[in-house]
């Protein structure tokens, strides 16, 4: 095999875009292109103006971009001309047939598999990069090396970002996982890989390991993150019943030195594109590997992230005299999580729409998110209405319901919004990040999560 010249990356997404920006700013004698099926990402992109939002991201992209990182929509001739191509589709839960609900769907890898097949006139190295099921990359190696051919080698190389922080991660990661076969071929992939992540990355940050140990330390990660944050939330009901406070449960939990404090945060529960698909996808294979009691266990962990959502609208239609009917609420964020604009799997989602169940008004504001927000809940029609002024969404409500912890609604004049709302004026913390005391200072009934209520006679 020559030596590693020109690298692809097949998805410009949340992963695939900000994954190769960095590379091509910490390897400038490597060639980088980025395709992807949706011309206007890949327009936004060309722009310099991504189409998504990470901090930092843009910057970066500016110092980079047609420099050795370049954009291009033909797929076939970045295909032949790369020597190692980064695989980085979609790989949503499926929806349908078997596994439906739980596996993922990898319709859109295998389609990236047989094109890559097509074009591979030369020996190459593919790296998976999207999150998919343990043994996918053997299913891989074997669609690309049927039927003779060049050799590709098939590595594995799991993402660990997290969104918001995702520049921060790749330029300093905890560690960097790097699974291939232990063949001469697959040992020299596997140190192609090594050699260019080594140019920013210490070497014993590192790890090698076989394919299939590579693919379970994803889910295993996300999983195990998933369920510190459902099982912090399985006490938030205890707690406002009792009187207890959370936010100490948590310190007193998280200073013991065998747990830690992070992921100990309440809330409304995780939301992104990999927690829930991951822990679904784990539970899938726990299933279908004849395990029925491992898989109970994981999935409990989805479902008291779902329950949490359920509970907080619960409480707001309680405590709002057990009816929303034409009481208008402004919900405050609608991203997953703050500095980011992605949606997916956003609590806000499944919140708005038990919302507009209970026949409430719904006005959505957020700083990134509001296009994605119109997206998921178009169907809604005019039962939610979009913002992006937050005095403007809170005019007139009977209550706020802040789902998306963003620096800026801690700096908000919430003596003006209280004003402006109908009284008794309610206010929801689904993430416990506004100062409560002084909310209630000001008027507001005020209902934190895993926190006694401060509720005016």
């Amino acid at each position: 095999m020559k030596p590693i010249q020109t690298i692809l990356c097949i998805g410009a997404g949340y992963v695939g875009g900000p994954t190769m920006v960095v590379m091509a700013d910490r390897c400038p004698e490597y060639r980088f292109l980025l395709t992807d099926i949706n011309a206007d990402r890949l327009r936004a992109w060309q722009s310099g103006d991504p189409p998504i939002y990470e901090p930092g991201l843009k910057e970066l992209l500016a110092r980079i971009l047609n420099r050795n990182l370049f954009f291009t929509s033909d797929a076939d001739a970045a295909i032949e001309e790369a020597d190692l191509i980064f695989v980085s589709v979609n790989t949503p839960t499926k929806t349908f047939g078997q596994g439906a609900g739980l596996a993922a769907d990898l319709q859109y890898w295998e389609k990236t598999a047989r094109q890559i097949k097509s074009r591979a006139h030369q020996p190459k190295i593919v790296v998976e990069k999207s999150t998919v099921p343990v043994r996918t990359a053997e299913a891989m190696e074997r669609i690309l090396n049927a039927g003779g051919g060049p050799r590709i080698e098939v590595l594995s190389n799991p993402e660990f970002l997290a969104e918001g922080t995702a520049i921060r991660d790749l330029l300093e990661p905890d560690r960097v996982l790097i699974g291939g076969p232990n063949t001469p071929a697959g040992r020299t992939a596997i140190e192609a890989l090594v050699s260019l992540y080594a140019h920013w990355v210490p070497r014993e940050k590192i790890l090698t390991m076989d394919v299939w140990s590579s693919e379970l330390a994803k889910l295993a990660a996300n999983a195990f993150l998933a369920q510190r944050i459902s099982s912090i939330n399985a006490l938030t009901g205890l707690c406002e019943m009792t009187g207890a406070d959370i936010t100490r449960v948590a310190l007193a939990v998280g200073m013991d030195r065998r747990i830690g404090p992070r992921f100990l945060e309440a809330g409304v529960g995780f939301g992104g594109s990999c927690f829930q698909k991951d822990v679904l996808n784990l539970v899938y294979l726990c299933e279908s590997q004849g395990l029925p009691d491992a898989a109970r266990y994981w999935r409990q962990v989805v479902e008291m992230n779902l329950e949490q959502r359920r509970r907080f609208v619960r409480q707001m239609v309680s405590r709002l005299f057990n009816t929303l009917v034409d009481k208008r609420i402004a919900v405050f964020g609608f991203a997953f999580k703050p500095d980011t604009g992605d949606t997916r799997e956003s609590p806000a989602i499944s919140i708005c729409r038990q919302l507009v169940e209970e026949r409430a008004r719904v006005v959505v504001t957020d700083p990134r998110a509001l296009p994605n927000a119109q997206r998921d809940l178009a169907d809604l029609g005019s039962a939610v209405t979009f913002d992006p002024d937050p005095y403007h969404a809170a005019e007139g409500a009977h209550a706020v319901a802040l789902l998306t912890a963003w620096e800026e609604y801690r700096q908000l004049d919430y003596r003006r919004i209280f004003q402006n709302m109908v009284q008794p004026a309610s206010l929801f913390d689904g993430r416990n990040a506004l100062d409560h005391q002084q909310l209630f200072e000001i008027g507001f009934n005020v209902y934190p999560t895993g926190k006694p209520p401060l509720i005016h006679d």
